[in-house]
């Protein structure tokens, strides 16, 4: 995974310095640096980059601290998870538009209340969406990262044994939300620490949902880097390297400054542990904890059946709670276009899945056999391509594709898919493959088979079911990708995404409304027949339902 990332830095760097052969610079120079620290919206946008990937990264973790710390363990956390859990397929992208036809000025919230309680009778003339200080842009990214962290919290506690522990320090007198803060939470933290360097890194740089919701006057720096990549005349592409190239050293400055406050929470942490302070049990604590957690999915799945009724709306003027008449006719004038974006974002996703769960398995296969085991650094470099902000390594990556002969296209997106969808197939798929029953294999080996049969005739079949989940967590990655599909794609391919994105500088909601659940479906889709497809043909195999 360092390869491209490395590759593509390099050639953001080159022509960040002014080497940009095809254009007769080939002399280094840092003109391109001057011109940008001359664009007058340059700390304006720097300011919203930080600003938004701090918020939103601590809102979220402050409430997967919450939810976990008042309710893990109970009957709550369960439904919770639940619940949380299929929101994790949903495209960033869709859970804007969901968003934003909540939140905005004729959105339904205000239509619910209109004009009874607010006394509008047209949609007031406030700036909700694309306010200058980025409030909505930060709001969408923690509905969407909250279910994100809380699945990757989970997966950390059940490598560690809370529940005896947490009774153990209840006996001593401790509430429930102090001991898992000082006994689970520091072990806890260290297994999510680099999925929330992700989040952190990901809300700095994030172009679709900035596009959708973010300010505009300036944008935030990566929105303002596409919009210089897109200069038909090439001349600006050395001030988008240089944006690209700041854009990296913000993203590792707060980066470096999480890690260094993290010592210092860590030091305080322990002092306040050594007091030995037990609290209270809180229920009013406990209730806004659920509230903020439930409140994610509540947000998104109001904002989904939303999108759902602009598609199928007739005339819906404001404040009308719903559409005067419902129709089939905004379906049937996009069916055409949707059905083949649709079939191309599919033959991308599943090429992308097939290839990173093949090579993932390969690399686990090759655990197993070789006795290797994921050192720090080996998770690091896992994570490169997540922490490394795309918008500055992306443009590289299209120029080495084109240096090499591959023109934009299919092949070249499936290639940038594939670095981001791996990394996600591989943590999926590392666990249950690591924990599988090795007796399994002992009996195999007994009966004369040797590792090649019991990778194919016993373990991959028991694992069928995280298999599926797997490839399912790969295709979701890849139909949300959008910088990778139109910087690679040189806008020769289109995908859901992509066109769900073009439709949000319009007003067409009925269109917005439509795409916005074809792609919903689209990255739902593999996780129902992962869950169903185990059931049908192990219905009369139990065993096999190892996975």
């Amino acid at each position: 995974m360092l390869g491209p990332v490395v590759a593509g830095l390099i050639g953001v760097l080159l022509p960040a310095f002014g080497w940009m052969p095809a254009l007769g610079m080939t002399q280094l120079t840092t003109d391109a640096f001057a011109d940008l620290f001359a664009w007058p919206g340059l700390a304006r946008a720097s300011y919203l980059s930080v600003f938004v990937g701090l918020a939103a990264t601590l809102f979220a973790l402050t409430v997967v601290v919450m939810v976990c710390a008042c309710w893990q363990g109970t009957r709550a956390f369960n439904w919770l998870e639940r619940v949380l859990s299929p929101l994790l397929s949903l495209p960033h992208a869709t859970a804007a538009f969901a968003l934003a036809f909540l939140i905005a000025p004729s959105g339904w919230i205000v239509r619910l209340v209109s004009p009874w309680i607010t006394g509008w009778d047209s949609p007031p003339d406030v700036l909700v969406l694309n306010d200058p200080m980025g409030l909505s842009l930060t709001l969408g990214l923690i509905v969407k990262e909250i279910p994100f962290l809380i699945l990757m919290t989970l997966a950390a506690l059940n490598q560690i044994n809370a529940g005896p522990t947490i009774r153990a320090a209840r006996s001593m007198g401790y509430s429930r939300h102090i001991a898992w803060l000082k006994l689970i939470f520091p072990r806890v933290y260290m297994q999510i620490r680099l999925p929330v360097y992700v989040v952190l890194a990901y809300s700095m740089t994030v172009v679709d949902v900035a596009t959708i919701l973010g300010p505009t006057t300036p944008p935030t720096l990566s929105v303002q880097i596409l919009d210089w990549l897109s200069d038909p005349t090439l001349m600006r592409h050395s001030i988008a390297a240089a944006g690209a190239v700041w854009q990296l050293g913000l993203v590792a400055g707060v980066l470096f400054t999480w890690r260094a406050s993290e010592r210092i929470v860590a030091s305080l942490g322990t002092r306040w542990i050594e007091k030995g302070t037990r609290g209270r049990d809180s229920g009013s604590l406990r209730m806004l904890a659920f509230a903020l957690g439930g409140g994610s999915a509540f947000i998104i799945g109001l904002g989904l059946a939303v999108l759902t009724i602009w598609s199928f709306a007739g005339l819906w003027t404001f404040p009308d709670a719903l559409p005067q008449k419902f129709t089939f006719k905004n379906w049937e004038r996009h069916l055409p276009a949707l059905r083949d974006t649709a079939t191309e974002t599919l033959q991308i996703a599943a090429c992308a899945s097939l290839i990173s769960l093949t090579l993932s398995i390969g690399c686990l296969e090759a655990e197993h056999r070789f006795n290797l085991r994921m050192r720090r650094y080996s998770w690091w470099l896992l994570y490169i391509p997540l922490i490394v902000p795309q918008v500055s390594f992306l443009p590289g990556l299209q120029m080495l594709f084109l240096q090499l002969g591959a023109t934009s296209g299919t092949k070249a997106v499936i290639c940038a898919h594939i670095v981001f969808v791996l990394p996600y197939v591989f943590l999926s798929l590392g666990d249950p493959f690591r924990n599988w029953d090795e007796r399994f294999a002992t009996v195999g080996a007994s009966l004369g088979h040797g590792p090649d049969t019991t990778l194919w005739r016993l373990r991959l079949p028991m694992l069928l079911r995280p298999i599926l989940t797997a490839t399912a967590v790969g295709f979701a990655v890849s139909i949300g990708q959008y910088l990778p599909t139109l910087l690679t794609g040189g806008g020769r391919v289109t995908t859901l995404t992509t066109e769900a994105v073009a439709l949000a500088s319009g007003s067409d909601r009925r269109a917005i409304g439509a795409y916005g659940l074809a792609l919903t479906a689209s990255a739902m889709l593999p996780f129902a027949l992962a869950t169903l497809l185990p059931r049908a043909m192990w219905r009369n195999r139990r065993g096999l339902a190892h996975g």
